[in-house]
């Protein structure tokens, strides 16, 4: 369950998968195995997230290095690089509204093949899908999403793997660790069974495959590593 090292941690992870990787910007992201993924021969990479970090930061790195074939998710204007990265013809975007997204992530780990929304009617998000009227109101059909692996991040994880999570760093890891086949979790601390409040844990452990403590940590400075008090050191 707990991992020593990145690069034992995201054995398993080839090029070709499909990725899920939590975060809203870089908050709540797992930096440490975005890290390990750049450094890691990998490529042809499909992932899912809210967007691709920022520029040459989180999965912005990824991005530079042209791993990602495809990304999938809600807000990628936050990196300009993503759109220069499109234009260029080095990477394919799917656009879904946010809450489309997290409910396609609920659907696939909850078994649902998906899920009928009226959001998108009638505009370029509609093209190629399924539309059906259900009590004179028209609606587009979602599939559920699944992925081979989840990178997420939590605050903190028993030896068991249960989960809690801090504050708005929540964001989509809990849904992601539903919806994948092999969950990696990022934290800050990891305790002995018993010491997490069964009232606080948001991600039971069934869900989670494996366990890394974070070695990134985001501060108002930026990215650090975390036996660093700089971001120059």
């Amino acid at each position: 369950m707990r991992f020593d090292s990145v690069e034992s941690v995201l054995s398993g992870v080839e090029s070709g998968q499909t990725i899920m990787v939590g975060g809203f910007g870089l908050i709540g992201a797992p930096l440490t195995l975005i890290d390990g993924l750049t450094r890691k021969d990998v490529s042809d990479l499909t992932v899912i997230s809210n967007n691709l970090g920022e520029a040459g930061e989180g999965l912005g790195v990824l991005l530079r290095q042209q791993k990602i074939r495809k990304a999938i998710g809600s807000y990628f204007t936050s990196n300009r690089e993503v759109g220069e990265a499109y234009q260029r013809g080095e990477i394919h975007l799917q656009l879904l509204p946010q809450g489309t997204l997290a409910e396609a992530m609920r659907a696939g780990g909850a078994g649902i093949g998906g899920f009928y929304t009226k959001t998108g009617v009638g505009t370029q998000l509609a093209d190629g899908k399924e539309e059906r009227e259900i009590d004179g109101e028209r609606y587009l059909f979602e599939p559920a999403i699944r992925a081979d692996v989840a990178l997420i991040r939590a605050h903190k994880a028993d030896t068991l793997g249960n989960l809690i999570y801090y504050k708005t760093a929540r964001n989509f890891n809990p849904i992601m660790a539903t919806a994948a086949n092999l969950v990696i979790a990022e934290v800050d601390e990891i305790v002995e069974p018993g010491e997490l409040s069964a009232e606080e844990i948001v991600t039971p452990h069934l869900f989670v495959d494996r366990l890394l403590v974070a070695q990134k940590l985001l501060t108002k400075e930026g990215v650090v590593d975390r036996e660093c008090s700089r971001i120059d050191c």
